[in-house]
């Protein structure tokens, strides 16, 4: 029950005290987010760590001059692949390939295969497909934070251009996707710290369903997936 009582304790804290958190801490939350999955294990995002007050202070002014920008002790900034090709994809595949002892070949057909269904889906699709993966990551940081008793704002209110923009991320092939300032409650001048944490009902929330309940019609793939991964 460890994890829900930490998800039950954090919340999208709106005032920090910019107490520093201890480095300890940010690379256990880090680490965290680097063991995050993702898609064909691409790790299509990196984040950039951020403790520099006068480069917060900018960054401040691209995000609606949200005050957790420079009251906290870290901010996280999540940066994603904007493109996929065969070179990018290459490099991540040979090194997990040396790290197991493999030949490079050995995903040659599986790189294949998603390379096609990437090019098919264009640039734009592949942006949008790396962006979702980095908020995987992004997940497992603020549940990590959560179980460091660090608090953390999910935010996506910045404006991602300007961002890429003052960060030199234009040209390198990342946009910024989401950011996760990291630091500690300001608990007499956040309105919402002692406010009732609410959710939907588990009841509207989770549903089972049951063959009786799904669609008949759906054709069926005539390949499993080895076929259609060695085509």
């Amino acid at each position: 029950m460890s994890l829900l009582n930490d998800l039950q304790w954090r919340y999208a804290t709106k005032k920090m005290n910019g107490t520093r958190v201890p480095e300890e801490k940010i690379n256990y939350i880090l680490e965290a987010a680097r063991m995050a999955p993702s898609s064909s294990g691409l790790q299509q995002y990196k984040i950039i760590v951020i403790s520099d007050k006068a480069l917060l202070e900018k960054i401040k002014g691209v995000a609606y001059n949200q005050s957790q920008i420079t009251d906290c002790s870290h901010l996280l900034v999540f940066a994603a692949w904007d493109h996929y090709d065969d070179e990018r994809i290459s490099k991540v595949f040979n090194y997990i390939m040396d790290e197991r002892g493999l030949p490079h070949s050995t995903m040659n057909a599986y790189k294949e295969t998603i390379m096609d269904l990437y090019e098919k889906s264009g640039t734009e699709w592949q942006a949008h497909h790396a962006a979702k993966q980095s908020y995987i990551s992004f997940a497992i940081a603020i549940a990590a934070a959560a179980e460091q008793k660090v608090d953390a704002t999910p935010m996506e209110g910045f404006i991602p251009e300007r961002l890429d923009e003052l960060l030199k991320l234009k040209g390198t092939g990342y946009k910024s996707t989401v950011i996760l300032p990291l630091g500690y409650r300001d608990g007499e001048n956040d309105w919402l710290v002692n406010m009732k944490k609410v959710r939907t009902p588990k009841e509207e929330f989770i549903t089972e369903m049951n063959i009786t309940d799904a669609v008949d019609t759906v054709e069926p793939m005539a390949e499993n997936l080895e076929a259609f991964v060695q085509k």
